[in-house]
């Protein structure tokens, strides 16, 4: 089956087909770092993380170029060091190191390229004086500004005319603009802020020029896949595309434009401005990585995402049994060739629905096998499940409650991998020493003792299960 994709500009589900398969393409836009990534941040980066493991199954990981950008350089990020009193680079440092501790913790693989904003300053200048040379940008008031009057297709990404998309955006009015819906591409820098010597003075570069220059310097002119988030379609990925073909001769920015739907906290979309952010890093103090990889994925990417407490428990609930036929195994992390009823559903423009289907399906099939079968079968449904990113934590430990998290000493500001405790309340230690309890009990025929021991376990979500080698724990 060919591997297909929703693109946005074409809006339709197309056949995706790389302009060399031995050179794929792929750029996701990456994270401001000044503070955590929330779970709405997350969906995208996941998303794009299984596209990432689609590419490199189909077309083999030598031959996927994955980018995924750092922006360093952002007025949010300057207002950050105002506030703390911290310097910009110790800020950036500091929440790339936990963004990349984050996204191990949910599974997410290194992109192979992860290009900063503040490493391709030069590049940016060199960008705006093309556009400058070519009719396409002006200065103004110690500006630069992008013309949108000199591309012709502005607002085909996001299929609305340009008045409506700017009174429904944050659009800065200025009297150094030609047209409201121009843009900055370089602003001045007060001297308590970050900037660089340009022909139009010392500043710093939009936010938008950053994106085009980092794909063009990192991956070429036209590449592949562009992805990020819906509210990405307009302005920013408009601006993009308007900026890069006015500089490269018309030449488009991407092949196929992939955008993944909102999260939802209730009724209403998650946003700063509600106050109903959760912080993907505090969400991993109490859940597995793998618990909110499966929470994310859940409804198809392009369609909203309900987000509560029990889809989360639900989650939880669902990997734990996939969890108990894997114990039957021996633990490997090694990726062998995926089933082809889930490749065939992801390879339907990731339709994970149908992949979560089709996975249900084989653990359902091996649960009623027996012997060298099952075993395969349980091999086979644990290949499934490390395509899309999940069955890499050794099933023993996930049974008591321990994974291996690389943002770990959660709530504190750290990266390096450690094994720590998910679920709070008992340690591992005084579950064993209560086992040994209930099993002196049950051996001097203490069954109100036992059974005690038991249910209180069980109220701080500690399951026993008897077996004829002894009794065995997990956390529920």
């Amino acid at each position: 089956m060919a591997l297909t994709l929703y693109d946005t500009m074409a809006r339709e589900k197309r056949v995706f087909v790389p302009a060399d398969p031995a050179r794929v393409t792929f750029y996701a836009c990456g994270p401001t770092v000044y503070n955590f990534s929330h779970i709405g941040n997350a969906r995208a980066f996941i998303v794009f993380d299984l596209l990432y493991r689609m590419l490199r199954q189909r077309y083999g990981a030598e031959h996927v170029v994955y980018a995924r950008n750092i922006t360093d350089i952002d007025d949010k990020i300057i207002k950050a060091a105002r506030e703390t009193g911290e310097p910009i680079m110790a800020i950036t440092d500091k929440y790339t190191k936990l963004f990349h501790g984050d996204m191990k913790a949910l599974g997410a693989l290194a992109p192979v390229i992860e290009p900063t904003a503040t490493g391709h300053i030069a590049k940016m200048i060199a960008m705006i004086e093309t556009l400058i040379g070519k009719g396409a940008a002006y200065e103004g008031d110690d500006h630069v500004l992008f013309a949108v009057d000199k591309y012709a297709d502005y607002g085909k990404l996001s299929g609305t005319q340009r008045d409506e998309m700017i009174a429904g955006a944050r659009v800065e009015v200025a009297p150094y603009k030609k047209n409201p819906a121009d843009f900055v591409l370089w602003k001045p820098s007060g001297d308590d802020e970050p900037g660089w010597a340009s022909p139009w003075g010392r500043g710093r570069p939009g936010w938008h020029l950053e994106c085009s220059v980092m794909i063009e310097s990192e991956l070429g002119r036209t590449i592949d896949i562009h992805g990020g988030g819906q509210d990405l379609r307009f302005p920013h990925h408009e601006n993009e595309i308007a900026q890069s073909a006015c500089a490269h001769d018309g030449a488009p920015l991407a092949r196929y434009w992939v955008h993944n739907g909102f999260l939802r906290m209730g009724t209403d979309k998650m946003s700063k401005s509600l106050g109903n952010v959760v912080l993907a890093h505090d969400l991993l103090a109490d859940w597995p990585g793998e618990v909110i990889r499966w929470a994310l994925l859940s409804a198809h990417y392009r369609q909203p995402l309900e987000w509560t407490d029990d889809l989360l428990r639900q989650s939880k609930r669902q990997l734990d049994r996939f969890y108990r036929l894997l114990e039957e195994v021996e633990f490997s992390d090694s990726n062998e060739a995926a089933p082809d009823s889930v490749v065939a559903a992801l390879e339907d423009d990731l339709n994970t629905p149908e992949a979560f289907a089709a996975l249900h399906a084989l653990r359902d099939s091996a649960s009623q096998m027996k012997g060298e079968a099952r075993t395969e079968a349980i091999r086979q449904m644990a290949s499934a499940g490390r395509l899309m990113g999940f069955f890499n934590v050794d099933p023993d430990n996930w049974r008591k409650g321990i994974t291996i998290e690389a943002s770990a000493e959660l709530g504190a500001h750290a990266g390096a991998s450690v094994k720590s405790e998910i679920v709070p309340g008992l340690t591992e230690a005084r579950i064993e020493e209560l086992l040994e309890e209930r099993a002196k009990a049950r051996a001097a025929k203490d069954f109100a003792k036992s059974d005690q021991i038991r249910d209180d376990l069980a109220t701080q979500g500690v399951a026993i299960e008897d077996g004829p080698d002894g009794a065995t724990w997990r956390r529920i």
